[in-house]
């Protein structure tokens, strides 16, 4: 197939874990990640949520990238609107530092919890910026370059590293493809979060249409997605479950993802608004090796993608290795 696998893990901590356990199966996911040739693995964000303990990528990243040795790691991803780009800068500037040329910098464009982690987050912070201006202001503290028109000219986010991490953008919408193109970053879509089929493929579509070369890239797409590999397709069933993806909509017309009804319920409660929620089963390619394989041909077909990023969300860890070794040897066994 020739394309390349990364995994993107959240650090979720099943019933009868401890956050302790879910973070050391982390960490033994990134090892297999990079023995068996994945070209990235990627932690989450989420805040004020019991069920992760992915709550700071940035520490957990140095923690992934001290027991491996060649595996890109990185955030998938920091939320931006949250932080100060200069401190962001630093951050990532400590860790290219640490292990040059391995270190990715995906950013989010969602809260990364609810209304109430949101506002713990930006205590204190005296404006609100566009991501945009922020993620600029983001790239010229990781090279070492602000513009002279800057309010803090000539400030460095030392240490300043010879390979800066890479920058990419995540998202789930059209508006997110039209930025990354803009800035002439790598883009990654979160099908896993927005199954949405057909705005998936017009933001890849105005991805490519729209990519500002005269940054000197070229367009780069991923596709973040769940799958779930077993042996038999009644074993992938009942792996899979009644995962459900909910798209909440506040009466101000802002939009949200997230895992069920409840969250659904609180999000809006947190946000003193009325709501709609639509409810749909999660969106998850799943199945034998020979049917996973197909979906991901279709969808490479569809979208046209560079990369596949996986999450597979399985309590037992032995069968979550198991769904990426299938997955792996689902396309070993593709004819040259």
């Amino acid at each position: 197939m020739g394309i390349p696998f990364g995994i993107l893990d959240q650090s979720i901590v099943f019933p009868g874990q401890t956050a302790s356990e879910a973070l050391q199966n982390t960490v033994k996911l990134a090892k297999f990640a990079e023995r068996r040739g994945f070209r990235r693995f990627w932690v989450a964000e989420h805040h004020d949520s019991p069920q992760t303990a992915g709550s700071s990528p940035e520490v957990l990243i140095g923690h992934l990238l001290a027991h491996t040795e060649k595996i890109r790691v990185g955030s998938g991803g920091v939320m931006l609107q949250h932080y100060s780009p200069y401190k962001v800068a630093e951050n990532f500037n400590v860790l290219a530092s640490l292990a040059p040329g391995r270190v990715d910098l995906g950013i989010g464009r969602a809260p990364g919890g609810l209304p109430r982690s949101t506002r713990a987050l930006q205590q204190g912070t005296a404006e609100s910026r566009p991501l945009a201006e922020k993620l600029a202001e983001l790239e010229g503290y990781l090279s070492g370059r602000t513009e002279e028109a800057h309010p803090l000219a000539g400030i460095q986010a030392s240490p300043v590293p010879a390979q800066p991490a890479d920058l990419y953008l995540l998202g789930t919408s059209v508006s997110s493809a039209e930025l990354a193109a803009e800035r002439g970053y790598p883009y990654a879509f979160a099908l896993f979060i927005n199954s949405d089929y057909e705005t998936a493929r017009i933001a890849f579509e105005t991805y490519r249409a729209r990519f500002n070369r005269s940054r000197g890239t070229e367009p780069y797409a991923i596709l973040a997605l769940s799958a779930i590999v077993a042996d038999s397709e009644e074993e992938a069933a009942e792996l899979a479950g009644s995962f459900k993806s909910v798209r909440v909509t506040l009466a101000s017309g802002k939009t949200v993802n997230v895992g069920s009804p409840e969250q659904a319920e609180e999000f809006a409660r947190q946000a003193g608004e009325s709501y709609t929620a639509e409810v749909r089963d999660a969106d998850i390619a799943k199945g034998t090796k020979e049917t996973v394989r197909q979906r991901l041909l279709e969808l490479k077909e569809a979208y046209g993608v560079e990369e596949f990023l996986f999450t597979t969300i399985l309590g037992d860890f032995a069968k979550r290795i198991r769904s990426f070794e299938l997955l792996l040897e689902a396309f070993e066994e593709l004819p040259v």
